[in-house]
């Protein structure tokens, strides 16, 4: 189980000191979605580097909180520290649904999300398409995929990205 409290103080000292006590304020009076917010735009005015896995550990941060969305361009824009890691975000504003032939997936848009460097696996995100053609705003489900045609190796529920990021670690 992740301690998520200790996630968001490791998030907040990578910022200069006002506002990391911003952050952790958020996160004291429970404003989790404008701490990340916070967060985001405090790396990228300052030019913070960060690493590849915190990029993605802050991208699982958002989900849970329901921000992802709002702060992926700019996450994505924060540079990067260059050092070796075995996570990668994927997602892009412009990625497109993966077709599987995994039965458990077949009416989900399953969205790559996470990708495992070392051993190849993939995080996504399984979400139903709205009749307008959107993704549903929350995913169905996490699914760990052996690569980017699956199969699918484990599935998780929707309360559950933090279990399957650990599940996707090497």
């Amino acid at each position: 189980m992740t301690d998520e409290a200790a996630v968001w103080t490791r998030f907040a000292r990578l910022l200069p000191d006002h506002d990391a006590q911003e952050v952790q304020v958020c996160w004291d009076i429970g404003e989790q979605e404008g701490g990340l917010e916070l967060l985001v735009s405090s790396l990228l005015q300052h030019q913070l580097t960060i690493g590849e896995t915190t990029r993605v550990e802050i991208s699982v941060v958002a989900e849970t909180w329901g921000v992802r969305e709002n702060i992926t361009s700019r996450l994505l824009a924060c540079p990067g520290d260059g050092l070796p890691s075995p996570l990668e975000l994927v997602e892009r504003p412009d990625t497109v649904p993966l077709t599987l032939t995994d039965p458990r997936l077949a009416d989900f848009l399953v969205i790559p999300w996470i990708r495992c460097k070392t051993s190849g696996r993939l995080l996504t995100r399984a979400h139903v398409e709205e009749p307008w053609g959107d993704l549903s705003l929350t995913p169905e489900h996490y699914a760990v995929l052996a690569n980017t045609q699956g199969p699918s190796l484990q599935l998780f529920d929707s309360s559950s990205a933090w279990e399957a990021l650990e599940a996707l670690r090497p």
